[in-house]
């Protein structure tokens, strides 16, 4: 039978996408049915046909998956949050280690097993970081997460992902805008106040920051929601309104001004102190990071003798976690914010080998090159679109040794390790992190070396 669409056909799942979604085959043809896990059999009804692949929803269960369980969240089939509420984390860590695998043979030509995966002790409520969309229509106020592939709003205010302060966050802001009368942005039109929600919590400290995203200037009665949300936060540190008057999916605008409290929360991580600025990047995962940042350490192997550079450094938190292992740390970020963030946090820890370079990677270890430093480990931790491919020019004109390198996209790094091969580099450790348990996305962290 030929696949046609709104055809019904058999299917058994055999792997997962990427994005979360399950993978059968039929005739030959792959066929992607979101919600389903590996080892389901099912009806599938098509909705799209391509000359390569199919698209399906599930239509009947037939015979579920023995890794199969009951989502916990209502919101599940709708959201595009989650992809794996309806497998064991048990398959879930298995997928996530497979993907690196198959990023690193398929993309960096490069066959290199991962490390057994390092998994998460909870996967509920640890996000300390989450941006809610705003709809206000009617006298109804909507806040949650995009539906899948779409900016089709889900209320979702009690994520179960996210800490139960945000949820009462949320209604706070609920409050103050119904009370004042308050708008929301359209996207098509450009008009409207209410952009975004934010929420940061620092798990280690407990201090909570909320930030209203908004398309103007400033928002109407701030005593009114500032008394709201120290209303349903007790723990609230930080109130900020930042300005975003852009026509741009980009979240946070480029200004941000505090209308109450710090214009900081604090976290402890691995026994340190580090504040976060609204602008700052910050791992979402307080457990796991000090998973990650211990994975970091064991694979740097520092000896107390050498000079480290740590490029896209953030508030500065991998490289100060190592300064007390090495003899000097430089850090490079392109956000001013984070490097301020990063100066200020090595002088909360008593940090006085290190120095911070505000500039992208690329320029700042020009930089470093000027000034003929000599650096003995890189440390890498670039955004999802990974690094710039002259940074690792640069990086072998330095003639540094030894780089670990950490990824939120198996497939760039994947990518960036066959341009380092070419240069003689090569994978001595790689093994995968658990950051965001429940969603397709995973951590790796790499030791890769010269050879001599």
């Amino acid at each position: 039978m030929t696949i046609t669409k709104n055809s019904k056909i058999e299917l058994i799942i055999d792997s997962v996408t990427s994005e979360g979604s399950g993978v059968g085959r039929y005739d030959g043809m792959a066929v992607f049915v979101r919600n389903t896990v590996p080892q389901d059999k099912i009806i599938a009804h098509i909705i799209k046909v391509s000359k390569k692949y199919a698209i399906g929803i599930l239509d009947e269960m037939l015979e579920p998956s023995p890794s199969r369980v009951e989502p916990l969240c209502e919101n599940f089939q709708r959201c595009g949050g989650c992809s794996f509420q309806s497998m064991t984390y048990d398959e879930e860590l298995k997928y996530k280690r497979q993907r690196v695998d198959d990023a690193v043979l398929r993309i960096g030509k490069i066959d290199f097993p991962c490390e057994e995966i390092i998994g998460a002790d909870e996967v509920s409520r640890y996000r300390n970081k989450a941006q809610y969309p705003v709809v206000i229509e009617n006298g109804r106020f909507s806040a949650g997460f995009y539906a899948y592939k779409s900016h089709r709003i889900i209320p979702c205010t009690d994520c179960l992902l996210q800490p139960v302060e945000f949820e009462n966050g949320i209604k706070a802001f609920e409050k103050w805008a119904l009370a004042e009368n308050v708008t929301s942005y359209d996207e098509k039109t450009g008009k409207g106040l209410l952009r975004h929600i934010y929420f940061r919590k620092g798990f280690g400290t407990g201090e909570i920051m909320a930030c209203a995203v908004i398309n103007g200037n400033r928002v109407p009665n701030e005593k009114l929601l500032i008394d709201c949300l120290k209303a349903e936060i007790p723990n609230i540190k930080s109130i900020a309104v930042n300005i975003n008057k852009e026509n741009t999916n980009v979240i946070l605008g480029r200004k941000t001004k505090i209308v109450w409290g710090s214009d900081k929360i604090t976290d402890i991580l691995l026994g340190k102190r580090f504040v976060i600025s609204p602008e700052s990047f910050y791992q979402v995962n307080h457990n796991q990071c000090e998973k990650l940042y211990s994975t970091v350490s064991r694979f740097a192997d520092l000896k107390g003798s050498e000079t480290v550079l740590d490029m896209y450094c953030g508030a500065g938190t991998i490289g100060l976690t190592l300064a007390d292992k090495c003899k000097k740390l430089v850090g490079i970020e392109v956000v001013s914010s984070a490097i301020e963030n990063a100066k200020e946090n090595a002088q909360i820890n008593g940090v006085q080998n290190a120095e911070f370079i505000c500039a992208d990677a690329f320029e700042g270890a020009k930089q470093i090159e000027k000034q003929k430093l000599k650096i003995d480990l890189a440390i890498v931790d670039p955004p999802r679109k990974g690094c710039q491919k002259e940074l690792f020019d640069i990086i072998e004109r330095l003639n540094i040794n030894r780089i670990v390198y950490v990824s939120c996209d198996s497939a760039t790094f994947a990518r960036d390790l066959e341009i380092l091969s070419a240069k003689s580099y090569h994978l001595k450790h790689l093994t995968a992190v658990d950051m965001f348990p429940r969603t397709p996305h995973v951590e790796c962290v790499a030791l890769i070396e010269k050879e001599r």
